[in-house]
């Protein structure tokens, strides 16, 4: 890559005679194979990292020498390898900035420098910018940690990390029985909660947070780190503290880096694994028990999702970077996102890639790609949250974001454009490139339509459904099928034995025969009233007899219509006393079937205006993920409904559906949805509907709207978020 060796600008740095403050620290480290320098100055908690060559140059700098001097020599020593001129004023600016080196300047270097003298300012931009993750600094915790430490430091080895590992794992063991306990209590602990314990449920979780900072804090001092900085910040308006450990950056081992990252979910899945005991053994509906629930929730799921995602600059961001031997890899993948822009688009010959190493180009480009995405869903994501949340807070931090994670980059891209040095002899034609990308974006995203697909999750499921329940009261002494057996109507399923309606059905028809003999001998003697009681007498026998017959016949249970055995086992019951009402099984018609899927209250209008034909159904199972059927036959009631069709669509049975805290039973959801049936289309050669699916089993819809442009569907689909989630 070609490198203009002389700077227009260079006379007004030539003569500085700079040097090193006294007080910082300079640390070698390895990265990729190469050596690398970190520049820290441990009363400002500034880091700077320079290569070798970089290094070279700033040791020769000892505030007699001036630099154009140590310029020469640095080209004597690495020849084409030296720095540039833009790329000392380049690396004075940074190093002065960051107070990392000491200058007499004149105004006019200063201005060039760009020296931030008023650090306050800086600051308060980064809070702006950052709104949803406001910091508060309140003290220097050095001390505190530094008598914590000790107490800390037998276990703060391998040795204890193996210990903690045995914990864990003994502490996920004895969770696994019960697991479907565990899942239940999400409803019952966190959608059901008790607004009373709100106030114990966020105290539960800033102690948490407190020990997670420990983590950092301690495990950054036993390595010899400092910690100058505690204080609390505003996680999407939720308090959480935080400690500054970022001297562990100056460390030569990347493992202690990383041990220093992982500390705070270290000590947070240690809680965790305490706080599983204390829910297995405490008292059903106990605060103990909730709190102990909340724990083990926040610091195990909670903070690995969070904490150890590297797209955002959490300690998993620090891990990976770490890790990857990659330093600043958010900045430097956005530098490189610049870079290939800037290179490739505007033609920029001069344009400096962040890197050098084929492999780290591929790996910045990548991440840099993931974080931006990942930056515009978490944007929504939270957005919709707030909204959903406080409504007005929540437009008020959309504006304000919008403005800073769009609009500013927006305007920081026409003033560079407008005012680059880059762009001096090229300008108009980066103004018309930039013309003709805008009117290509813009035709793209709002004219040219695209497909549209709305995605649904659905459960199969018979169009008859027959519970087979005993009719009447008995021992089983055989069953002839078993669960998922096909059955015709009228097979027998189970027998019964009854002594009670055999000796019934005996008695009756021996008082049957006496009521006879007695008609007889009235008739004979010429007694009309006797004959009478006799012959009212044989028919209530009759009766009763017919009805212990049919209690006979009911000890031999059928099949009421043709399909498969689904939910008991009746083998199992064999030996049991059934009683009249009990469930016996089902059964279901695994011949004609059909999707029940839910949409969100706002995606019922595209399905209700447009007619059938103006769409496609297409759907995969969970068993047969390779392969795609058709549906056909869309149908919804007009309006949405809370009940849950089918359990499996409901958290419970893993679906999407958040149930009504209200509702005991789990059948409503929180939110109205609407229902959608839909019939799978057979594959070709097939007879039946069975090569679909069984009843019960999941499936994946997608629905292929008419095109459309991406705006619109992108506007349409944040109408349709919002929609029933604003609380105005």
């Amino acid at each position: 890559m070609e490198r203009p060796t002389f700077s227009p600008f260079w006379h007004r740095v030539r003569t500085l005679k700079p040097r090193l403050r006294p007080h910082v620290q300079i640390t070698r480290q390895h990265y990729r194979g190469r050596r690398w320098h970190v520049v820290h100055d441990p009363a400002s908690n500034q880091f700077y990292r320079l290569s070798p060559v970089a290094h070279d140059f700033v040791c020769l700098l000892d505030g007699t020498r001036e630099i154009e001097e140590a310029w020469k020599i640095s080209l004597a020593k690495f020849g084409d390898a030296s720095p540039t001129q833009n790329e000392i004023i380049e690396l004075m600016g940074q190093l002065y900035n960051s107070n990392l080196i000491a200058i007499d300047t004149t105004p006019e270097t200063e201005q060039l420098l760009q020296r931030g003298k008023d650090r306050t300012k800086k600051r308060i931009a980064q809070q702006a910018i950052g709104i949803m993750y406001f910091r508060l600094r309140l003290f220097n915790p050095d001390r505190l940690l530094t008598w914590v430490e000790p107490f800390l430091r037998p276990v703060l080895n391998r040795w204890g990390f193996m210990a903690w590992c045995a914990f864990v794992i003994y502490a996920f063991l004895s969770m696994l029985p019960q697991w479907n306990q565990l899942v239940r209590g999400f409803d019952q602990y966190v959608l059901q909660a008790n607004p009373a314990s709100y106030g114990w449920i966020l105290a539960v979780f800033v102690a948490l947070k407190l020990c997670h900072e420990l983590g950092h804090g301690v495990i950054c001092k036993r390595f010899g780190g400092q910690v100058p900085e505690f204080g609390v910040m505003l996680l999407v308006l939720i308090p959480s503290p935080f400690v500054d450990a970022s001297s562990c950056w100056a460390f030569p081992n990347k493992w202690q880096r990383i041990a220093v990252g992982a500390g705070g979910m270290l000590f947070e899945l240690f809680l965790a694994s305490v706080a599983a005991f204390v829910w297995l053994n405490a008292p059903e509906g106990s605060l103990t028990r909730q709190l102990a629930y909340h724990a083990m929730l926040t610091a195990s799921v909670a903070t690995v999702l969070f904490n150890a995602n590297p797209l955002m600059k959490f300690d998993g961001y620090y891990m990976l970077s770490d890790f990857l031997e990659a330093p600043n890899m958010m900045q430097r993948s956005q530098q490189m996102l610049t870079y290939l822009m800037q290179r490739y688009v505007y033609r920029v010959k001069n344009a400096r890639c962040p890197s050098t190493l084929t492999g780290e180009k591929a790996l910045l480009l990548t991440y840099g790609v993931l974080s931006m995405c990942y930056r515009v869903f978490l944007f929504f994501a939270i957005t919709l949250f707030i909204l959903g949340q406080m409504f007005a807070l929540g437009l008020i931090l959309a504006v304000w974001s919008t403005a800073v994670w769009f609009i500013m980059p927006v305007g920081k891209f026409a003033h560079w454009l407008a005012t680059s040095p880059q762009l001096a002899d090229k300008r108009a034609r980066a103004v018309l490139t930039s013309l003709v990308l805008g009117v290509a974006i813009a035709l793209l995203v709002g004219i040219v339509p695209m497909p549209d697909w709305r995605r649904a999750s659905g459960v199969i499921e018979s169009t008859r459904k027959t519970g087979i329940f005993f009719k009447t009261d008995g021992f089983v002494t055989a069953a002839f099928v078993k669960t998922g057996q096909r059955v015709r109507e009228g097979d027998v399923l189970v027998t019964l034995e009854s002594p009670e309606i055999v000796r019934a059905i005996a008695e009756t028809e021996g008082e049957l025969a006496d009521a006879r003999v007695a008609l007889r001998m009235a008739q004979e003697k010429g007694e009309v009233g006797t004959a009478d009681v006799a012959q009212r007498q044989i028919a209530l026998l009759d009766r009763a007899k017919e009805e212990l017959l049919v209690r006979q016949g009911a000890l031999t249970v059928r099949a009421t219509q043709d399909g498969v055995i689904v939910g008991g086992d009746p083998a199992a019951l064999i030996g049991a006393y059934a009683q009249v009402g009990e469930p016996l099984c089902g059964i279901v018609d695994d011949l004609h079937l059909r999707i029940v899927a839910t949409l969100p209250q706002g995606e019922g209008a595209w399905f209700n205006e447009l007619s059938p034909d103006q769409f496609t159904i297409r759907f995969r199972t969970a068993s047969q993920t390779q392969r795609v059927f058709s549906a056909i036959n869309p149908r919804s009631p007009a309006a949405a409904q809370s009940e849950i069709p089918h359990p499996s669509l409901s958290f419970k049975g893993g679906g999407d559906l958040e149930p009504d805290p209200r509702d005991e039973h789990g059948r409503l959801a929180r939110r109205p949805q609407f229902t959608v049936y839909v019939d799978p289309v057979a594959s070709a050669g097939a007879a039946d509907q069975t090569d679909v699916g069984k009843p019960g089993e999941r499936v994946y819809l997608v629905f292929t709207l008419p095109s459309k442009p991406v705006l619109y569907q992108v506007v349409d689909r944040v109408h349709k978020a919002i929609l029933g989630r604003v609380n105005l």
